[in-house]
């Protein structure tokens, strides 16, 4: 059994490895010359100086006439292009896609063949999942025939099609969130849902506001998620309730001072910032949501998660458009089908009269 890569090492490309506070490349076995004969190849401090080291390195040759070495070569060229949490995603994926291709030609993958990929990736995972694995497996073919692998594509025009899933429809009620605030969520979270039941935030844009996104009366926001795509930051007004918010969320116990509105102990955010494998990481908050979440479970209580109460915001607004204005959805598709799970409210008919 191949050894558990370290936490630090999830996400980086196979054979790769950050240690010393850099990155390096572990040779296979006959190819230790091109690497001047080192066991660990430094690449470089940071991930772009080790893809361009390596990439200059490497020297691809245009022999990815195999699933195996089309992966290693998507892995190396197409992933390093997607945000932290998509490689991370992609990896995975790929680790699926090898387990079953591997060393098959790429011009022979029929359609028939990636059905049952699908459906051995939702048996093996969940359907979810089965989902991602088939949307990076066709962006490989886009690659392949990129690359010269194949000439044709075998998953478009719904050749292969993914599983139809039903949409989360967990709606919180306000007599469940003011049991979980009140008897469960402890100070931190209670300040944290409260901001959070006032802008519908995501909860990776919370973790990053820092105390100098309030100015001139307005909390600015910038979402991570379109980060990149010329889209208009969100400014929210400071009125009375969200002064309020931010008060008692400035008043928790900060161990020392901070730049960031929501801080663990040693004053940093509870979301990863840096470029790399974990950017996008919100584990030491996770573990909090987690602790208090089973708590509530065990008190007899049915349990929702922290993207429920996202949900939660738009249901209680009054129409489809307040909801995907506050939420800055681009479509109202996305605001109807995800985000408003309380249901449509239907005055009764005046009933059978007795004339």
């Amino acid at each position: 059994m191949p050894r558990k890569r370290s936490p630090e090492n999830n996400g980086l490309p196979r054979r790769w490895a950050k240690k010393h506070g850099a990155y390096y490349y572990l040779p296979a076995p006959g190819e230790k010359n091109r690497w001047d004969n080192k066991a660990w190849y430094r690449l470089g401090s940071t991930l772009t100086e080790a893809h361009a080291e390596f990439a200059q390195r490497a020297e691809f040759s245009a022999d990815v006439g195999t699933m195996s070495k089309l992966c290693d070569r998507y892995e190396l060229e197409a992933v390093p292009l997607n945000k932290a949490r998509t490689q991370k995603s992609k990896a995975y994926s790929l680790e699926h896609i090898r387990k079953v291709f591997g060393d098959t030609r790429v011009e022979d993958i029929e359609p028939q063949h990636c059905y049952q990929f699908r459906d051995w990736c939702a048996r093996k995972f969940s359907k979810k999942q089965a989902n991602l694995d088939l949307q990076t497996l066709s962006h490989l073919f886009t690659k392949s025939i990129e690359w010269g692998a194949r000439s044709a594509h075998p998953m478009t025009n719904k050749q292969v099609t993914k599983f139809s899933l039903k949409a989360r429809d967990r709606y919180v009620t306000d007599a469940e969130l003011a049991a979980f605030r009140a008897d469960f969520a402890g100070d931190f979270l209670d300040a944290y849902l409260e901001l959070k039941g006032l802008t519908g935030l995501r909860k990776s844009d919370l973790l990053a506001i820092k105390l100098n996104a309030i100015q001139d009366g307005y909390l600015r926001v910038e979402p991570r998620k379109t980060e990149g795509q010329n889209r208009q930051p969100l400014l929210f007004k400071m009125t009375p309730q969200m002064y309020a918010a931010v008060a008692n969320i400035k008043a928790l116990p900060r161990p020392v001072s901070s730049l960031w509105l929501f801080s663990t102990r040693t004053g940093q955010p509870y979301i990863d910032l840096e470029p790399g494998p974990n950017e996008g990481n919100t584990s030491g908050f996770d573990s909090i949501w987690q602790r208090r979440m089973v708590k509530f479970a065990k008190a007899g209580n049915e349990r929702f998660t922290e993207h429920d109460l996202r949900a939660k915001v738009a249901s209680d607004m009054d129409s489809d458009a307040d909801a995907q204005e506050l939420l800055d959805h681009a479509t109202m598709a996305t605001t109807k089908k995800v985000y408003r799970r309380k249901g449509k409210v239907i005055e009764p008919a005046g009933g059978f009269g007795n004339d």
